[in-house]
């Protein structure tokens, strides 16, 4: 069996049809072409778009020159009624400001606080996991959205606001396409977006809850009652070369993000990988044998042990990457490939397209959690493969990422058993890579 992936649409389509096709799915959406091509063109009366497979090209953009190529307006436009300004949109040198306020709570050091957080996060969702057909992606977001509240802002996920923050959240990201007008027509920051009311409606009541969670926690560090956590961090870290903090509003933003970057992607990773294993149970009772290893109350140093379960969950990110395109804008005339690239295209860098590559990977549909100790995957791992992007914008959260899954999947894993239903997932890509009409598991108790 191989794990289900999205049709491709033909090779040529009107202009419209692909407007059309990608704001239902940036996946399906596009030629199956790409799955082998080192470097497409897409022309448009508004722009040219470039997407680069070629490991060389994709380490020139994301790892030897970044800063000749931003991150492009055309997607993060759609995006901003939630995220502000925060560290995901900005670019230069008010990028380079949060990043170095933001940084530090993220180092090696912090993972080891916030793993108790984790651990109790993953407690609380064994325990609410009901057996029988259960739709596991309204189950890992419910999981992933604890993590960041207990990790953030010290709160489980039933506290009345963080509860209020992840309904509305989940409005927003059935409402939001990943295309608007401003993808294609570039204009200054007053012309209307076109933004469908029910967006705007929860992006801000999303903002309002986060901005009293935030005011409340700067009242509890000014008197001196705020707890350790990742948002008591964040706020009292000052830029080292200006000596500012974030302002509240500035926090809202970032705050915004954390929950897009950490809760949505999250979700997503652990729901696909959850599908995998019930498709490939010798690999779910292995996992299962594995999880055994933890302790009842264990530390980060417990991760150590379980090697399995973070393959198993690398490989779910490779074949279903969260974030499935990042999209860059050259800032001067370049030559790729015996192609001239004007300053304003816009480069595609297809971490879906990128992790099946043809041309790349051995097996690249399949599912082989053992190919990353292969010389293919070992070079592969080095070469092609950005769940988290690379270079100095790399995902802040990375390394919190590769601690909570694995975990949660062996915590999930060491009391129960997934297994097909008759219902097969279709990936598509909205804010992230989800199932169409979710994914559904039989879920029953380990003996």
């Amino acid at each position: 069996m191989i794990p289900p992936k999205p049709p491709s649409r033909p090779d040529r389509v009107s202009l419209w049809r692909y407007v059309k096709l990608f704001r239902q799915d940036i996946l399906s959406a596009q030629p199956a072409k790409l799955y082998r091509a080192w470097m497409a063109e897409f022309r448009t009366p508004f722009f040219r778009s470039y997407l680069m497979n070629q490991p060389e090209l994709v380490k020139t953009v994301l790892k030897d020159r970044p800063q000749d190529f931003p991150k492009s307006d055309r997607i993060g436009e759609g995006l901003r009624p939630l995220l502000g300004n925060s560290v995901f949109l900005t670019n230069g040198a008010e990028w380079e400001r949060q990043r170095r306020i933001i940084d530090p709570a993220f180092e090696g050091g912090r993972l080891r606080d916030t793993f108790p957080a984790m651990w109790a996060a993953g407690q609380a969702a064994v325990a609410r996991l009901p057996e029988g057909v259960v739709e596991i992606e309204e189950q890992t977001s419910f999981a992933a959205a604890d993590v960041i509240f207990r990790t953030l802002f010290s709160l489980p996920i039933e506290d009345e606001i963080a509860a209020r923050v992840f309904a509305e959240f989940r409005d927003y990201q059935r409402t939001q396409p990943i295309l608007n007008l401003a993808a294609f027509v570039r204009g200054p920051r007053w012309m209307p977006r076109l933004f469908k009311g029910r967006t705007k409606e929860t992006a801000a009541s999303i903002r309002g809850l986060i901005t009293q969670l935030t005011k409340a926690r700067m009242a509890q560090i000014k008197a001196g009652t705020a707890p350790d956590d990742l948002a008591t961090k964040i706020m009292t870290t000052a830029d080292p070369e200006t000596g500012e903090t974030f302002t509240t509003e500035e926090m809202v933003d970032q705050v915004a993000i954390f929950f897009l970057a950490g809760h949505e992607t999250s979700a997503s990773a652990l729901a696909w990988t959850l599908f995998l294993v019930a498709m490939y149970p010798d690999w779910q009772d292995k996992l299962a044998k594995e999880a055994l290893a933890l302790e009842a109350d264990p530390d980060i140093s417990s991760m150590s042990k379980l090697p399995l379960s973070r393959d198993v969950f690398r490989e779910a990110l490779r074949l279903y990457p969260p974030v499935p395109m990042m999209v860059r804008e050259t800032t001067c005339p370049e030559r790729f490939r015996d192609r001239v690239v004007k300053p304003g295209a816009q480069i595609v860098l297809s971490p879906w397209h990128l992790h099946r590559h043809t041309r790349l990977w051995d097996d690249p549909d399949g599912f082989d959690p053992g190919r990353w100790k292969t010389e293919n995957g070992k070079q592969c791992q080095r070469d092609a493969y950005i769940p988290f992007s690379a270079g100095p914008r790399v995902c802040t959260g990375a390394g919190f990422a590769m601690v909570e899954g694995p975990l949660l999947l062996s915590m999930l894993l060491r009391s129960f058993r997934f297994e097909l239903t008759e219902r097969v997932p279709v990936p598509v890509a909205h804010l992230t890579v989800r199932a169409k009409d979710g994914i559904w598991l039989r879920v029953s108790k380990r003996d």
